[in-house]
């Protein structure tokens, strides 16, 4: 006798199928850099280096971001050993818990077939697929803001007074948000829920929220590392909520510059095809038009949906710089929209079900083939196969120099145990650098002097070539290690160049007999 599955069993086998589907593509490819090389290798250097205070990006304090994506990192590559699944095993339980957050709450709000079609919306796109296991703060981020307002939407529409419990975990979300980008975390849904409440006439339950427990419990999770960091470097508040929150919304000096209009194609591509079927219910309908199509969102949802979207990308398309991981906060209400919108337009058409499942394996194909790709349209930006050389090489007491440009990959995949010496002329890039690498190794080396040292002129190339035990990593085309005595070449990458030091005039370095190379070496 077959026991046929309920509907709720249903949508729970379809969030683990597509949270595996997405641990099975964050496998797929390797680290892509600048961002997955740079926060990959603080994760490992945090574990390392067992200082969990102070994120350091090649044994530099790294202050642009709170710290919750490095300690979850850290973890993750203790359990699970130093690779790529485990750095993105970070993002994609975040990515999951989106996704279960929003079927929980469409659920609740509707039926359990549009929840169901909305996880399968927001599952199939590029935001999950994609999104969800890019190594970098947003999908964190992005989760808790969206946690944060679920849980405060429900906590006031419980009653005349807030459900305490709802709000506490929407304070606990914050503080959670603010630990993974800073203040957007507290700033975001603070603007959603303050128009929302105005709108629907509900402002005077703020009145009524557990205000002594729940903000105990946010400074109680949000508030040690901050006091703690401040505490051992006085500059920090200034340099990160200052410098790069701040100064990075209104200035117009830093990288990645767009038009108002950037956020619109970043939707239409990260949410592809669902979010026209979103536009459909941009007029809230007063009644279900026909039999077969349910009926609409209640007012004070619908109005929250698109409070959610409009507030949260007109906040993000003000500042001159703009990045398409800003986007992925408005997701979970485009979702519910979007399984709205299709049940309106489309769930009463023939064949409706079979068009369904091939935009949802459309959008799958689009996914597997920018990850097949990513490697092959990356591989000269990428050090990750003179990483190998160097790692199967070096001994750990070993010296690596870097000039040029900055290999984020590099330490990661070798392993190293100490930081590259990277030369450059760092006067005048004080004075003329811009939002790049060059900026966040010196601006990290104010914090710490001793730490500075790795940050050194490029005549110290010079003398060092004659010593045994150096290495010099450069892109192609930089000769400057031939014009050096002692210095030859040892492996040519696809775009990086490793040098090896040594006097030509004495013997060969003897290799100790259990010599096995750097952890990172692949035998």
């Amino acid at each position: 006798m077959t026991t046929s599955l309920t509907e709720r069993q249903k949508s729970w086998l379809t969030l683990a199928g597509l949270w595996l589907l997405l641990l099975l593509m964050a496998a797929l490819r390797p680290l892509a850099v600048p961002d997955e090389g740079r926060y990959g290798e603080i994760g490992r250097w945090m574990l390392q280096s067992g200082d969990w205070l102070t994120p350091r990006l090649n044994g530099l304090p790294f202050f642009h971001k709170p710290p919750l994506l490095h300690w979850l990192q850290a973890v993750s590559l203790a359990t699970f050993g130093i690779n790529e699944l485990a750095l993105r095993l970070v993002p994609a339980l975040h990515a999951g818990l989106m996704l279960v957050a929003l079927y929980l709450s469409a659920r609740t709000i509707s039926t359990e077939t549009i929840a169901r079609r909305a996880v399968l919306m927001l599952g199939s796109s590029l935001t999950f697929l994609v999104g969800g296991q890019y190594v970098n703060h947003d999908m964190l981020v992005a989760t808790w803001i969206g946690v944060a307002i679920w849980c405060f939407a429900f906590a006031f529409m419980a009653g005349e007074k807030p459900n305490a419990v709802l709000a506490r975990l929407g304070f606990a979300a914050c503080a959670l948000g603010m630990l993974s980008k800073g203040l957007i975390g507290i700033a975001l849904p603070g603007v959603v829920l303050f128009i929302w409440l105005l709108w629907t006439r509900q402002f005077k339950k703020v009145l009524y929220l557990p205000w002594f427990s729940g903000l105990a419990l946010f400074a109680l999770i949000a508030l040690p590392w901050f006091v703690l960091a401040q505490q051992k470097y006085p500059q920090l508040f200034d340099y990160m909520f200052i410098g790069q929150q701040l100064n990075r919304y209104t200035a117009t000096t830093y990288n990645n510059p767009q038009p108002w209009w950037f956020y619109l194609l970043a939707l239409a591509l990260l949410f592809f095809p669902w979010v026209f079927f979103a536009l459909t219910l941009w007029r809230r309908p007063a009644k279900a038009a026909a039999a077969t199509e349910v009926a609409p969102l209640a007012t004070v949802w619908w109005s929250l949906c698109w409070i959610w979207v409009v507030a949260i990308i007109t906040f993000f398309s003000i500042p001159n710089s703009k990045l398409v991981g800003y986007a992925l906060p408005v997701m979970p209400p485009l979702a519910l929209l979007a399984a709205l919108g299709w049940q309106r337009t489309m769930a009463h058409r023939a064949h409706a079900g079979k068009i369904f499942t091939g935009l949802c394996l459309l959008n799958l194909a689009i996914a597997l083939v920018l990850m097949a790709k990513v490697g092959d349209v990356t591989r000269t930006g990428r050090a990750q196969d003179v990483a190998q050389a160097l790692a199967c090489a070096a001994q750990p007491t070993d010296t690596v120099y870097v000039s040029g440009k900055y290999p984020y990959d590099l330490p990661f995949y070798a392993q190293t145990s100490r930081p590259l010496v990277v030369l450059e002329d760092w006067p005048a890039l004080r004075q003329r650098a811009g939002d790049g690498w060059q900026r966040e190794l010196f601006e990290g080396a104010d914090f710490d002097a001793q730490a500075a040292r790795v940050l050194q002129s490029p005549e110290a190339l010079a003398p060092v070539g004659v010593v045994p035990g150096n290495w010099l990593v450069v892109q192609t085309g930089n000769k400057m290690a031939e014009r050096l005595a002692g210095w030859k070449l040892f492996y040519q990458g696809a775009g990086w160049v490793l040098y090896q030091s040594g006097n030509p005039l004495a013997p060969e370095r003897p290799e100790a007999a259990q010599h096995k190379g750097l952890p990172g070496c692949k035998h």
